[in-house]
C-alpha cells in the first residue's frame, strides 16, 4: 500500500513540475508580450493566486518532503 501511495505522489509532483515549467513558460512570455497583448499579462497575473502559487509551493513542499524521506530511508540502511 506504501508502494503505491509513493508512486501516485511521484505521479503528482511530476504533473505539477511540468505545471510550473508551463507557468515559467507562459509568464516570460506574457512579460516579453505585455505591451503589445496587455491582456496576455492580466492573465496571468489573474492566476498568480489561485494557480501559480499552489503549484509552486506544493513543488517546493514535495520537494522537501522526498528529499527527507530519502534521506531517512538512507539513514535506516547504514
Amino acid at each position: 500500500m506504501l508502494e503505491r501511495s509513493q508512486g501516485w505522489l511521484s505521479t503528482l509532483l511530476m504533473l505539477n513540475f511540468f505545471l510550473v515549467l508551463v507557468g515559467f513558460v507562459g509568464f516570460g512570455v506574457a512579460l516579453v508580450s505585455r505591451d503589445t497583448w496587455p491582456g496576455l499579462w492580466q492573465g496571468w497575473l489573474w492566476l498568480w493566486q489561485p494557480l501559480w502559487q499552489p503549484a509552486i509551493g506544493l513543488l517546493m513542499l514535495g520537494a522537501l518532503v522526498t528529499g527527507a524521506r530519502n534521506w531517512w530511508q538512507n539513514r535506516r540502511q547504514d
